[in-house]
Order: structure tokens, then sequence, then C-alpha cells
């Protein structure tokens, strides 16, 4: 395959604001890590879990930084050492923003349902879809790179549908901060700092997969080189 410029035209503005992204989110966390909250992230977030019902749903601690998640397969919040124990803006609105993930899991929250469907397929067509584009690209074989292409279309509609559900974690998250007295009301654009710069690496992973798509679906469907 051809070296191609235009790839970089495509690829390189959202690759960018990938890195703004992260670097964003590194230095919000640390910056409204300094500003004490009243409780730590585990205890916030199983405050906002047991008042919505959700006692079921555990708590657990997972090495790594920034490493938190919800398992909706076993039901449980998996939080980062930092937010776990830490008692900080950061920390209450991370936990509390995973928090808000099994809110959704437990309302039957749609576009949550239908992430956690497209998961295998996003995983299958990241690897084997641009394994197919670039064989098929590479030997004139427009088949094998359609084939490639739809696979990697499932990563794009992972990433579309994905938007929805973690900006709306993170709206239920600061909702229930300050309904429940986690926090106050003039505190809450200490946790929006926090969550809007990772919303910011959302929308640049799903700009970033919609280029790459619209990129090799001209090469492909253009029949371009």
């Amino acid at each position: 395959m051809i070296f191609d410029p235009v790839y970089f035209l495509f690829v390189l503005p959202p690759f960018f604001l990938g890195l703004y992204a992260q670097w964003k989110v590194k230095s919000s966390f640390a910056a409204m890590s300094k500003v004490p909250a009243r409780m730590t992230g585990a205890n916030a977030a199983r405050q906002m879990l047991d008042n919505a019902g959700l006692s079921d749903v555990g708590i657990e601690e997972v090495s790594g930084h920034l490493s938190d998640h919800y398992d909706p397969r076993h039901k449980v919040l998996r939080l980062s050492p930092d937010v776990y124990h830490g008692q900080s803006m950061a920390a209450v609105g991370v936990a509390c923003h995973e928090a808000g993930h099994a809110f959704q899991d437990a309302k039957g929250y749609v576009p949550l349902a239908i992430r956690n469907l497209a998961v295998p397929a996003a995983n299958f067509g990241s690897n084997a879809g641009m394994a197919l584009l670039f064989v098929g690209l590479i030997f004139s074989f427009k088949p094998i790179a359609v084939i490639g292409l739809l696979l990697f279309a499932c990563v794009v509609f992972f990433q579309v549908v994905n938007l929805p559900v973690e900006f709306n974690a993170s709206t239920r998250a600061r909702e229930e901060l300050v309904a429940q007295g986690i926090i106050a009301g003039n505190e809450e654009q200490y946790v929006a700092q926090v969550l809007n710069a990772a919303a910011l690496t959302y929308v640049a992973g799903t700009l970033q997969a919609i280029m790459t798509l619209l990129y090799y679906g001209m090469r492909v469907l253009g029949n371009q080189r």
C-alpha cells in the first residue's frame, strides 16, 4: 500500500485532540485531588448506590491510575487507589461517575445495553477489521477490504453509542453528589472540571475512529490509488 499523506489529514487532528484530552484529564485530576471533599471516593459511591437501593452493587479497589470502571457482569465498581481512598473532589467525581453506570444498568438504560452488546464486535473489529483492510488494499482485493471496513465500522458504532452513556453517567453523578449532600452546590464546579475533561477523551476517541473509517472508506469504496 503506497504511502498516502491524505491519511494524516484525516487522523492527525483527532490524534492531537486525544493527546490534549489525556493531558487535560491528568492535570484536572491532579488539581482537583488537592481540593478536599467530605468523604472518600469509595464512601461517596457507596452512599450514592445505597440511596438508590443498589446495596447489592459492590465496590472494589483495583491497581492502576484512573483504571476505574463499572463491571456490569459482576455488578461491581472497581476503583483505582487514588479514587478509592482519595478524599477529594477528583476522587468523589470519578467514583460517582462509575456509580452512574450502575444506575444506568439498574434502570435498563438502553444506550448502555447496546454498548455492552457491541463490545465483542468492537473488540474483534478493531483487530481483524484493520488487518483485513491492510491485506485488501495491499493486494488490491476489494472484497477483503470491504469486509475489513465493515468490521471496523463496529468500532465506530461502539464509540458513537458510548458517548451518551458516558455523558449521562457524568450528569447523574453531578446531580446526585449535590442532591445527597456529598458536595455543596458551589463545589459542583470542581467535580465538573474532572468529568468534563474525561468527556473530551471520549469525544476525541470517537472522532478518531470516525475519521479513520472515512479515510479507509474513501480508499476502498472510492477505489483510490
